[in-house]
């Protein structure tokens, strides 16, 4: 279990700022593109370079081209808002996508769209084992069942509590099986102290503790997430060749982002904790991880903080990413996209590209400090250093129908104190970014190379 990072603040409450922020539009495209000196603002979607199906494509594909127009419709009400101040949802209601292509378990976790990190997370695993998702289900729930006012929320989380239990007792076995041979005994381990907590759990609710159930949801989720980790055997797919001498993370990884905060009288300095997801990007997370290892990142500014993204990244002079010592040039990486019902990413075309209009990212933009590649606007293999946090949250992002899923690389969460993420500003620094654990999982590591 990962230990518990804290931020460093005074006594007066933390409050996220609603303070109407006014960023520099570029009414070319709706994206945090690459920009030396003004950086990389998101502008609409809907311009003359926008490219929508032509007449003879919507006849063909007219529900293809809806769900286009509505992307684009829901760009520019966004664009609107952050010039204006005003919510999104006063512009454009919630937006609605066609059903996706999804896995079996897709059952599982259907329903309002999945905002947790560590949720997101946990899905996103490379398994398929039905019996661990239904005991995982009911304890996701468990999160909507306390937004109930008072104690009235614990009947509805008993019945979480009674449903994950039965599914224990009932899936074990199938549980077990699905697990990596070499690491059988942790996972038993795990499904022990899982079992031993739904008994606790039950006590609690029986005691009538509301405060007590989130944390020791929380706990129980570690267990399922780590016995879904141990179902992972190696890693499940060959990276195209023409990458496969890239840095490579295959796997997971931890780090620990802290950051001094200037000019706040609340906030001193905080320590992020974000998880890398190798599974599902290994090409763009192994390329963070080399530059962190680098020391890339130490020392360098908050480039950007407006209320909808936070970025970092650009370093000094006029490159605008990492130059290779050894080949005295930038260093990019091509896009990659992971979708749901597929067993491999995508590299290089943007799903709109590929006309997969329908299809659901594996790593959505839904929680709060989403992290992701930034890049040139029209130059999907751009990205080199360059990140950018999602912090705007709004019935413009939702699950299935965001409009920069499919379009930028997401290869992480901020798993930790991602709600101080809004108290960033231009100029706060990043002091440090250190691996807390994962790094063995990285391959092709550039950073041991003298240079």
């Amino acid at each position: 279990m990962a230990a518990s990072v804290s931020c460093h603040y005074f006594s007066s409450p933390l409050t996220t700022s609603t303070k109407s922020i006014k960023p520099k539009l570029n009414y070319s495209h709706f994206a945090p593109s690459l920009s030396k000196g003004s950086i990389r603002h998101f502008v609409p979607l809907c311009s003359s370079q926008c490219s929508l199906p032509s007449e003879s494509e919507c006849q063909d594909k007219e529900k293809d081209w809806f769900l286009s127009l509505k992307k684009c419709a829901a760009a520019v009400a966004l664009s609107v808002s952050l010039i204006s101040g005003l919510p999104g949802s006063q512009w454009l209601g919630p937006a609605h996508a066609s059903t996706p292509a999804l896995p079996d378990v897709s059952v599982l976790i259907s329903g309002p769209p999945i905002k947790d990190p560590g949720a997101l997370l946990r899905y996103a695993l490379p398994i398929d084992n039905k019996a661990i998702r239904e005991v995982q289900k009911p304890l996701e729930d468990i999160t909507d069942s306390l937004k109930i006012a008072g104690v009235k929320a614990l009947d509805s989380v008993e019945r979480n509590t009674r449903q994950a239990s039965r599914a224990l007792k009932e899936g074990k076995t199938l549980i077990v099986s699905g697990v990596a041979k070499s690491k059988t005994d942790h996972a038993i381990e795990l499904l022990n102290k899982l079992e031993a907590g739904l008994g606790e759990l039950q006590q609690i609710v029986e005691d009538r503790n509301r405060d007590a159930v989130a944390p020791k949801q929380k706990e129980l989720l570690n267990y399922v997430g780590g016995v879904e980790e141990d179902m992972v055997d190696g890693f499940p797919y060959e990276v195209p060749e023409e990458y496969q001498n890239m840095p490579l993370l295959k796997g997971r990884a931890t780090v620990d982002m802290k950051v001094k905060v200037k000019d706040n009288p609340n906030l001193e300095e905080c320590v992020f904790r974000i998880v890398l997801d190798g599974y599902n990007a290994p090409v763009t997370a192994g390329n963070f991880i080399d530059l962190v290892e680098r020391h890339f990142y130490d020392g360098m500014d908050i480039q950007r903080a407006d209320g909808f993204v936070v970025q970092t990244g650009d370093p000094e002079g006029p490159a605008e990413g990492f130059i290779d010592p050894s080949t005295e040039k930038t260093r990019t990486i091509p896009l990659e996209i992971m979708v749901v019902g597929e067993k491999a990413p995508f590299y290089g075309e943007t799903l709109e590209d590929l006309g997969l209009y329908k299809a659901q990212t594996r790593l959505p933009f839904n929680a709060f400090g989403t992290m992701a590649m930034a890049r040139e606007e029209f130059e999907n293999n751009s990205a080199s250093s360059q990140v950018f946090w999602l912090l705007k949250e709004s019935e413009l992002t939702p699950s299935n129908a965001n409009i920069l899923d499919g379009r930028y690389a997401v290869f992480g969460y901020v798993t930790e104190n991602e709600d101080f993420l809004a108290d960033l500003k231009v100029g706060d620094v990043i002091e440090s970014i250190q691996v807390v654990s994962g790094l063995d999982n990285l391959v092709n590591p550039s950073y041991k190379i003298a240079g």
